[in-house]
C-alpha cells in the first residue's frame, strides 16, 4: 500500500514539480531568424526545435528589488545548461521561474514549445511534468521505503495500479544500477550514492524530457563530487534528457556543462563553453573563476563536446 499523496520533502514548492547557456546559436542566415520571430510573435515554437528552453528578457521583482534583470538564454535538447553564480546572485528565483513555480514580472520563458507565462494553474501543472527535480541530499522521506519515495509520482499523477508501479519503480531502479531488493529499504539504510540513484530514480519516474539539478555537489568532498557529475552525465546520455544544473561549483561545471552561464546580481554577465568563460573576454568570468581556485586546465571533462 502506497502512502497518502502528499509532498515528500521540505522543501515543498520546488519538490512539487519534481513530483508531479550562452545563446544556444540561431542559424546564421537571416531568413531562419526571421522564421523564428514569426512564430513566437504566434505564441508558439514548434517542440522539435533543438531549443527546449528558452528564457526572453525576464525579470522578476520583490517589492522595490529588481532580483533579475532582462534574462536571456537558450537551452538546447540533450545538452548540459550550467547555471553558476554566488549566493544572492538569483539563482533560486531563476529556477523557480523556470520549472513553473512562480511568474516573471515581465518576460517569456519558453518550455518545450510553449510560452508559460500567464498560463492557467492546470496548464502549468502539466508543463511541471516536464520536469524532474533532483536534490543535492536526494531529498527523500525517511520514513518511507525506497518504493514508496521512487512511486511517489506515478500515485500522485496517474491512475496505475499498485502493482504496475512497483514494476516501473524496480525496472527504473535496475537501469540505475540498484537491486530490486533495495525498494524494501529506508533511506538511513543505503550509501551517499544509494540514495542520489534513488532520488534520480523518482525523478525519471514520469519521464521528463528535462532533468533539473540544485546544488548536486554543494557540501561534497571532491571524489564524491565527480561521482555525481559521471551521474548527471549518464543520465543525459542513457534518457536523452536535457540537463539544467544550478551550481556554484567551478569544477563541476567544468566537468558536465556544454554550455555556462555566470550569474551575478540577477544578471548573466558572460556564457559560452567553461572554457570561453576562464579565458574569454568577461573580465567578471575569469575573476569568479579564479577566486574559485580550480585549476580548470586539469578538470577532467565528462560531457563531450559538440
Amino acid at each position: 500500500k502506497f502512502p497518502p499523496q502528499r509532498d515528500p520533502d521540505s522543501r515543498a514548492d520546488l519538490h512539487s514539480s519534481s513530483h508531479a547557456s550562452s545563446h544556444a546559436s540561431l542559424h546564421p542566415l537571416g531568413a531562419c531568424a526571421t522564421l523564428r520571430r514569426m512564430a513566437s510573435e504566434h505564441g508558439a515554437l514548434k517542440s522539435t526545435s533543438e531549443v527546449i528552453i528558452s528564457l526572453k528578457r525576464v525579470r522578476k521583482t520583490f517589492g522595490d528589488q529588481e532580483v533579475l534583470k532582462g534574462i536571456d538564454f537558450d537551452a538546447r535538447r540533450n545538452e548540459t545548461t550550467v547555471i553558476i553564480g554566488g549566493s544572492g546572485a538569483g539563482k533560486t528565483t531563476l529556477l523557480r521561474l523556470i520549472v513553473a513555480l512562480e511568474q516573471p514580472t515581465s518576460g517569456e520563458i519558453w518550455i518545450d514549445g510553449t510560452n508559460i507565462v500567464g498560463l492557467s494553474e492546470r496548464a502549468l501543472n502539466k508543463v511541471r511534468k516536464s520536469f524532474g527535480m533532483v536534490y543535492q541530499y536526494a531529498a527523500l522521506l525517511d520514513s518511507f521505503t525506497v518504493l514508496e519515495n521512487v512511486a511517489f509520482p506515478l500515485v500522485e499523477h496517474t491512475k496505475l495500479s499498485a502493482a504496475e508501479i512497483k514494476d516501473r519503480v524496480v525496472d527504473k531502479l535496475t537501469i540505475l544500477g540498484l537491486d530490486p531488493s533495495v525498494i524494501k529499504k529506508f533511506p538511513s539504510e543505503l550509501s551517499g550514492g544509494m540514495r542520489k540513484r534513488v532520488g534520480l530514480a523518482r525523478a525519471l519516474m514520469l519521464e521528463p524530457p528535462i532533468l533539473v539539478y540544485d546544488e548536486p555537489t554543494s557540501g561534497l568532498d571532491p571524489l564524491t563530487s565527480r561521482l555525481v557529475d559521471d551521474l548527471i552525465e549518464e543520465m543525459r546520455d542513457r534518457f536523452g534528457v536535457t540537463s539544467l544544473v544550478i551550481s556554484h561549483d567551478i569544477a563541476s561545471c567544468f566537468r558536465i556543462a556544454h554550455q555556462a552561464l555566470l550569474l551575478i546580481r540577477g544578471r548573466i554577465v558572460a556564457r559560452g563553453t567553461p572554457d570561453e568563460l576562464a579565458f574569454g573576454e568577461s573580465e567578471e568570468a575569469r575573476e569568479f573563476i579564479r577566486n574559485a581556485g580550480v585549476d580548470v586546465q586539469n578538470v577532467r571533462r565528462v560531457a563531450a563536446r559538440t
